[in-house]
């Protein structure tokens, strides 16, 4: 029988503690019988112990503070007194919870390889608590312990060598290899060392045990960065006769959309085009001005088969990964570039969806279909904008009145309902590395936001929406793409830097993006602008993959799935093969016993991809942009600050988009208090803030490790303390000075 009471503090605690599934106010109040008039007294306890830090809400679920979820990516740090192994959760926020939980790991008596793992390992973990101890059981190893150090090969007049590593922690801790350990490597090798038993005396020793490349063409700096990360890169024999045997599709079972004038329109050096758009009015009166939108996307599901070898190397990568010299691909070009690339005039398998939107952009409803169709045409974004900006070429101008117009008529309208539900709108510039055909870095551009992009962007969303809405209503379990609210940390932290500016963050009631796009368009186009658009971007969460729906903060959506590019991201095969069995179009769909937790082992396993080929990119970035500059040492630049930490002022290039660090040494003739909550250097004469523009030297250029330092050249670009009636609180650091040498203290807060 229901309790008619409120619950205490205590009760509720226990409560949230015990709940396995979902747990929110609705569900607080239904457990212990409160009517609705008790509903704002249970909101109102809630908030008082998430203000107290007793729970927090994560996914838009109520926990215990510092709670860890179902499943975890931990990292194995060492074993108990009883030899048991002890990890650790690999993403912690130490400043808001403490010092990280750990996890002991329990191995089954007839645990199979996959399920025992060593000190210094990564694994996938399932968790739970068991009395007051918190275990893991392995679903998946992630990364093993390598005994492997990649770096470059030095020769020695005595016929050995020496490894310079080339991980940044690693700079300065060479390797010793002697001359029958060379492995045949040439001096300025890239090489894999294995490391042998460290000696009492003297430098570790190792012995070369595969030769990647040689350091004398930019090729071998992707390699750096797929050998660190360990990104599969090769697909094993199985693989890729599997890819090879398979045969086109055929319209058996499909309907029959060649007359569609779909268009492919992607960057200019696209190699896969795996989606294709098309827009027309609505004929139907009782829809005066809208459109229907047409997305088909390349039914990769029909050829990569649930539990088949290519399923499990995608599986296993999770996504392609891009380099500027070359793509490590989720899937065989066999597939990837021919079966599924949506080429012209050329029959395809496809999954679309059919949307009906009003005048207003608003969706009214949508159909999947499984279909053959066959693009028009293949069109860069550059090449559909000039189109319809009345400078066609000889492939578009035939299409600029029957397909370009009707699909921006069309996106003009969706525009309207994207501007009215206000997803966050950051100013994000990205950089783009172009390379000669020697391989060398030529310039790196920041490529222009045209019309076009927005406009596929805008339409691959809706259909996104659109499969998720789909998969939901039929009850079949997917991959969602989530990302949360930014935490409560983050939220006062942000609210107390803008409190600097005179800006006010709204406190209280539910957070909407448009709350901090309020924030963006006050001070657009004004000297603060980019560093606001930086700090905000900073205060949010990580979007991520979850079989679970929370919702898609920034995008201000209730639910969203990646649907349009199975070609190069696993969870999007995952959706295409719910929509299948959703929508009964064939027996590849998504297995009977996929559920929930099936799919949040594979659902931690991809995010996890996805970051480490985050990582990957931008460390590739960052090595070919060090060697562009190598030979500019002594140089000045224009830049701006784009972190400031302890240690000093991370400056980034306006030219080229390099960042670089200027060591607290080398800023100025005096002492500087590092504010944190103002994100700022503060001296007697000068304040250096997030986003202040700077003239820098380039003092060191580091391309194997893809490193640059500057100093920074004189106080002209210096911003002085914001008249904003605030002055910043003085707390932090006293950074030393490299001309008066004294050493670092903390100040204590007045």
């Amino acid at each position: 029988m229901k309790r008619q009471t409120l619950p205490s503090r205590e009760e509720l605690l226990a409560f949230i503690g015990e709940r396995n599934g979902k747990v929110g106010a609705r569900e607080v109040a239904r457990a212990f019988g409160a009517k609705n008039a008790d509903r704002a007294a249970i909101n109102r306890m809630l908030r008082e112990l998430t203000d107290d830090g007793r729970i927090e809400r994560r996914r838009k679920r109520l926990h215990h503070a510092g709670a860890l979820p179902p499943v975890v990516l931990a990292d194995v740090t060492g074993r108990d007194r009883d030899g048991e192994l002890l990890a650790r959760p690999t993403e912690w926020d130490e400043s808001a919870h403490g010092a990280p939980p750990t996890i002991r790991i329990v191995i089954p008596r007839r645990a199979r390889p996959n399920e025992v793992a060593g000190v210094g390992d990564r694994a996938l973990l399932r968790v739970e608590r068991r009395d007051d101890e918190m275990t893991g059981r392995i679903i998946k190893l992630i990364d093993r312990t390598r005994q492997r150090v990649l770096g470059i090969f030095r020769s020695l007049p005595n016929g050995g060598a020496r490894l310079i590593p080339i991980d940044k922690k690693q700079l300065g801790r060479e390797l010793t290899i002697s001359a029958d350990g060379t492995g045949g490597a040439a001096d300025g090798d890239l090489v894999a060392v294995e490391m042998a038993a460290h000696a009492r005396h003297g430098l570790a020793a190792g012995t070369v045990v595969e030769r990647l490349g040689s350091l004398k063409t930019e090729r071998t700096v992707s390699l750096i960065a797929i050998h660190a990360h360990g990104i599969p890169h090769t697909f094993p024999r199985a693989v890729i006769a599997e890819a090879e045997a398979t045969r086109p599709a055929s319209a058996e079972g499909r309907e029959d959309w060649r007359n569609v004038p779909l268009v492919t329109i992607d960057p200019p050096d696209a190699k896969d085009h795996d989606d294709a758009v098309h827009a027309s009015p609505d004929p139907d009166p009782r829809n005066v001005g809208g459109h229907i939108v047409c997305v088909a996307i390349a039914d990769v599901a029909h050829y990569v088969r649930p539990a088949s070898a290519l399923d499990r190397a995608a599986a296993e990568r999770g996504n392609s990964v891009y380099f500027p010299d070359r793509v490590v691909p989720m899937l065989p070009e066999r597939i990837s570039n021919d079966l599924c690339s949506l080429r012209p005039h050329e029959d395809r398998p496809a999954l679309a969806v059919r949307m009906v939107v009003d005048a207003g952009g608003h969706k009214r409803s949508h159909t999947f279909h499984r279909v053959l169709i066959r693009s028009a045409a293949r069109l860069s974004y550059e090449q559909a904008q000039l189109a319809v900006s009345g400078r066609p070429d000889e492939i578009t101008e035939p299409l600029v009145a029957t397909v370009l117009e009707p699909l921006y008529a069309a996106y003009r309208a969706v525009r309207r309902a994207r501007d009215e539900r206000g997803p966050l709108d950051l100013d994000l510039p990205e950089r783009k590395i172009l390379l000669k055909s020697d391989g060398m870095v030529d310039r790196v551009i920041m490529p222009q936001r045209l019309e076009a992009h927005r406009l596929i962007e805008e339409f691959m969303i809706l259909a996104n929406v659109a499969a998720a809405e789909t998969c939901e209503r039929a009850r079949v379990p997917l991959i969602y793409r989530v990302h949360d609210e930014p935490s409560p940390e983050k939220l006062n932290a942000l609210r107390e830097f803008l409190r600097t500016l005179d800006i006010s963050l709204p406190k209280g009631g539910a957070l909407r993006p448009d709350a901090f796009n309020r924030i963006l368009q006050r001070v657009a186009g004004g000297t603060a602008e980019r560093l606001i658009n930086q700090v905000v971007l900073r205060s949010q969460a990580q979007a991520e993959y979850s079989p679970e729906n929370f919702g898609h903060f920034g995008l201000n959506l209730r639910r969203y799935a990646h649907f349009t590019s199975p070609i190069r991201r696993y969870a999007d095969l995952i959706v295409h093969r719910a929509l299948i069995r959703a929508g009964k179009f064939g027996s590849d769909g998504l297995p009977d016993g996929a559920d929930v937790a099936s799919l949040a082992e594979i659902a931690a396993n991809i995010s996890a991809a996805e970051r480490r080929a985050m990582k990957a990119e931008r460390e590739t970035a960052d090595r070919l942009i060090a060697h562009f500059l190598a030979d500019r040492v002594g140089a000045t630049f224009a830049g701006h600050i784009s972190g400031v930490t302890r240690a000093g002022l991370f400056v980034e290039l306006d030219e080229t988009g390099a960042d670089g660090l200027v060591p607290a040494r080398y800023i100025g003739n005096e002492y500087f208090r590092y504010n944190e909550a103002s994100h700022a250097f503060v001296g007697h004469s000068a304040t250096y803030r997030l986003g202040d523009p700077v003239t820098v030297e380039l003092v060191e250029a580091a391309p194997v490790a893809g490193a640059l330092r500057f100093r920074l050249i004189g106080d002209a670009h210096a911003a002085r303390t914001p008249r904003t009636g605030h002055k910043p609180r003085q707390r932090g650091k006293i950074v030393r000075n490299e001309r008066h040498g004294r050493r670092t203290r903390r100040d204590q807060r007045a």
